[in-house]
């Protein structure tokens, strides 16, 4: 199957609309593992408007598999070889921006990918950088000495409804790519419970999806439980 990791960010966003610790975001990072989650997301941004990098510390220890996004600055670097997560995931994000809206210029950005990837590796941390689905992207990615790519699934869910196989067949080409370059594959960003059966089911060799804000919403109405049964379900071959 395809792991589950689930983001928490949203959780954060909750409870730091009260400025109390209601809901507790270990609390809750707990239950979804236990509830089948197969990891955990955090990103933490600058700004600390959802997840702090305090939150980070206390997750750690607590969970299993933990994937910390974000972009590599200084801060953000100090941190995560600090806390030793399973996966480090670099997203291109400028440090005002809402949510994630685009995967790296892996060519522009190339050297500067390089020394990010040997340094995370250096501390024994898998790395994971965040692109479009392109082959071409993939190949650069490669060259970086990156572990695994994260496909940027927003354009797949915004096509999904359109015409669902012309919307993941860039990824499909992308993870095959991937896959003979020796990476592995995750995917992440507007992934729900009405597209991701079917993006499963058309891309392969894909390792892990990130997944937040839907799944959270949906646990609104389904529960928590409940509803990562459902994304579980979804993930199966």
């Amino acid at each position: 199957m395809t792991n589950l990791s689930v983001n928490i960010n949203k959780i954060a966003t909750l409870r730091n609309s009260r400025g109390e610790n209601i809901p507790d975001v270990v609390a809750v990072a707990i239950d979804c593992q236990r509830f089948g989650a197969d990891g955990i997301t955090v990103h933490p941004r600058p700004d600390e408007r959802h997840i702090r990098y305090a939150d980070v510390w206390a997750l750690r220890p607590r969970v299993v598999e933990f994937n910390i996004e974000g972009y590599p600055s200084a801060e953000f670097l100090d941190l995560v070889i600090g806390a030793k997560p399973e996966q480090v995931t670099l997203v291109p994000d400028a440090p005002g921006v809402l949510t994630s809206c685009a995967g790296w210029d892996v060519e522009a950005n190339f050297e500067f990918l390089c020394g990010v990837v040997e340094r995370l590796h250096s501390a024994n941390i898998r790395t994971s950088i965040f692109i479009e689905a392109d082959v071409e992207a993939v190949r650069r990615a490669s060259a970086t000495g990156t572990d695994r790519v994260e496909l940027y699934t927003k354009p797949y869910s915004d096509n999904y409804r359109r015409d669902r196989e012309a919307a993941v067949a860039p990824y499909t080409e992308a993870s095959r790519a991937a896959h003979r370059a020796g990476l592995g594959v995750n995917a992440g960003h507007d992934l729900n419970l009405e597209n991701l059966a079917f993006f499963r089911q058309r891309v392969p060799f894909l390792d892990e999806v990130s997944i937040g804000h839907a799944l959270i919403c949906d646990a609104l109405y389904f529960g928590l439980e409940t509803t990562i049964a459902k994304y579980k379900e979804c993930l199966k071959k």
